[in-house]
């Protein structure tokens, strides 16, 4: 159970509640074993009426007081019942709230790596199926747990001072229910972690057949994917027979063993009556508080059962939380941006690869200047740009910002003053005024309207039915790839960044609508530091300075010009491909 101690940090937060809750309980069950001691006594009074022949109207009135006794305590009882239950399992929501937030805080602070070596549903089913099963922990299991051991304590001891040797036959049976119960824990525990792993692995395919929904159908391998669900929701359903078949065995263990008690209660007892040594109210008392005893002793199973789930569960969680933060930020200043960017023998190496992608690169940008990089795919374009938003940190080299080390500048803060728009475009399930105000929460229509003209999207927005209220489907499913990475591009300018990370940002649209964003850019940009990624000589002709990279290192660089007039160069080859293309 080492894994449940990192909860212990919420029982302490919340340890008022929780003692109000145990306080609550314990007068709940004092008020609930009123009940039997007056129905011992009623068959007293009954019993020694028969034999003594006493007033029948002081036996009705002591039968009614008793009566009406029972009512009130039962009554009692039920309401303080209420009470804790509210009380603990409101607890469980809180620590339940707490901890998904706390996985997703730490899901955000994770660096760009753990998301490659770590899959989406796994994630998902982390943050859902698996607090679930922890807040049963903290909430129904605890809650259990606190009224089973509160009931054992006082009708234990309410018992042992009326008959000692009747008590001990009693209870003879809960050591080898307990031994019962810790060789089934181990087996659940093992069992638990197994189906765990088994259903975030089907809801990691799940989830990514419904993200690749349009391949699946365009490759007709719907019957082929179904059958591959099938198999692991197979192998799934075995895991939970599997766990099902041993937690099936708490409730039989308890209904044998609860029945073996009362059987040792009516003979003994039985044999204590007959003797004269107990009367018949106390027998049938201790009848009673052995049935009792009943559904506490088969919740044992049942909370043990949630307990060793939920130890899986977190034992998962905690894998990730536990998880270190690569890209640290000790830095709590914020500064001023300008633009200055400039790298210092940049070297970097994907660890999950080991692809060198990054060679022994060093430029300069002044502020306000434009930079164009091209290059083949897999030349490093795009990890220079993460490296700038600082996804990623350099194994050796520096990048300045301002002239100081990106790693001793404020993360967030330099993230405020740069606006990134990567290859892969994501909009939300939102209207396209949210999506675009993505980038500035306060912007008013009128800015939102004024950037996604400079984006050369405002026209088609004003043909949807909607309009900028129309509302997007999963990852701007109904857009093209044109619309999509206009918008993206709207929501960058609209933050008026102090550096401009594009890549590949207009690599869907056509050569018209490019030739007029790129216009817009440069009327619109011109005091903002802008790093533009393409595989068109169209889209980056016009910068100050033009990159090229070729297998991590800096073939070339200069103005369009420059590079152009180098007839053996490899810029020149490639524009010599796009206007042949072209024309």
């Amino acid at each position: 159970m080492k894994s449940l101690g990192y909860l212990n940090k919420f029982f302490y937060k919340y340890r008022f509640r929780i003692l109000i809750g145990i306080l609550i309980t314990i007068i709940a069950r004092i008020f609930a074993l009123v009940a039997p001691n007056l129905i011992g006594d009623s068959i007293t009074i009954i019993e020694n009426y028969l034999s003594d022949g006493n007033d029948p109207a002081i036996v009705k009135r002591s039968l009614i007081n008793n009566i009406v006794l029972i009512i009130g305590a039962s009554i009692t009882a039920g309401l303080l019942t209420f009470v804790m239950r509210q009380t603990l399992i409101n607890v469980s929501r809180f620590i339940e709230f707490d901890l998904k937030n706390e996985i997703f805080q730490k899901y955000q602070d994770l660096d760009i790596s753990f998301y490659k070596n770590n899959r989406v549903g796994d994630l998902m089913n982390r943050i859902s199926e698996d607090v679930s099963r922890v807040r049963m922990y903290v909430g129904p299991a605890l809650m259990y747990s606190i009224n089973t051991v509160t009931l054992f304590i006082i009708i234990i001891s309410y018992m042992l001072s009326i008959d000692i040797k009747l008590t001990l036959y009693t209870i003879a049976p809960l050591p080898l229910l307990s031994i019962i119960i810790y060789k089934l824990s181990r087996k659940i525990n093992i069992k638990s972690l197994k189906v765990q792993e088994s259903l975030s692995s089907l809801t990691t395919l799940v989830q990514e057949s419904f993200s690749g929904i349009s391949i699946i159908k365009s490759y007709t391998i719907e019957s082929e994917l179904n059958k591959h669900i099938e198999n692991i929701s197979y192998d799934t359903q075995l895991k939970h027979i599997d766990l099902a078949k041993f937690q099936s065995w708490f409730l039989p263990m308890m209904v044998l063993l609860i029945g073996l008690s009362n059987i040792l209660v009516i003979f003994i007892g039985g044999n204590q009556f007959i003797s004269g040594k107990i009367e018949l109210g106390i027998l049938a008392e201790f009848i009673i508080y052995v049935n009792m005893l009943t559904w506490p002793v088969a919740t044992v199973g049942w909370v043990t059962s949630i307990v060793q789930q939920a130890d899986a569960s977190q034992s998962r969680i905690n894998q990730f939380l536990n998880e270190k933060i690569k890209i640290i930020s000790h830095n709590k200043k914020k500064l001023n941006i300008e633009g200055y960017v400039e790298f210092k023998d940049l070297n970097f190496c994907y660890e999950e690869t080991k692809i060198n992608a990054l060679k022994n690169v060093s430029f300069k940008i002044n502020k306000g200047e434009s930079l164009g990089i091209i290059g083949p795919v897999g030349s490093g374009k795009s990890t220079l740009l993460e490296l700038i938003v600082r996804n990623y940190d350099p194994q050796s080299g520096k990048i300045l910002i301002d002239n100081i080390d990106l790693k001793d500048h404020n993360r967030e803060n330099v993230r405020e003053y740069i606006s990134y728009v990567p290859q892969t475009t994501l909009l939300f399930s939102d209207t396209i005024v949210n999506n675009i105000k993505f980038g500035k929460n306060d912007a008013d229509i009128q800015e939102i309207k004024k950037y996604a003209k400079i984006s050369c999207i405002d026209n088609e927005i004003e043909r949807f039915s909607f309009k900028y209220d129309s509302v997007l489907g999963e990852r701007g499913i109904n857009l093209s790839g044109g619309q999509k990475q206009r918008i993206s591009l709207a929501r960058a300018l609209i933050k008026k960044p102090k550096i401009l990370l594009l890549d590949d940002c207009l690599s869907a649209v056509d050569i018209s609508t490019e030739k007029e964003i790129t216009n817009n850019l440069q009327k619109e940009t011109g005091n903002i530091t802008k790093i533009i990624v393409s595989q068109r000589i169209s889209t980056i002709k016009e910068c100050d300075k033009i990159m090229v990279l070729f297998n991590g290192e800096i073939l070339q660089i200069g103005t369009h010009d420059e590079l152009i007039n180098d007839t053996n160069g490899y810029y020149h080859q490639i524009d010599l491909k796009q206007n042949k293309k072209n024309h």
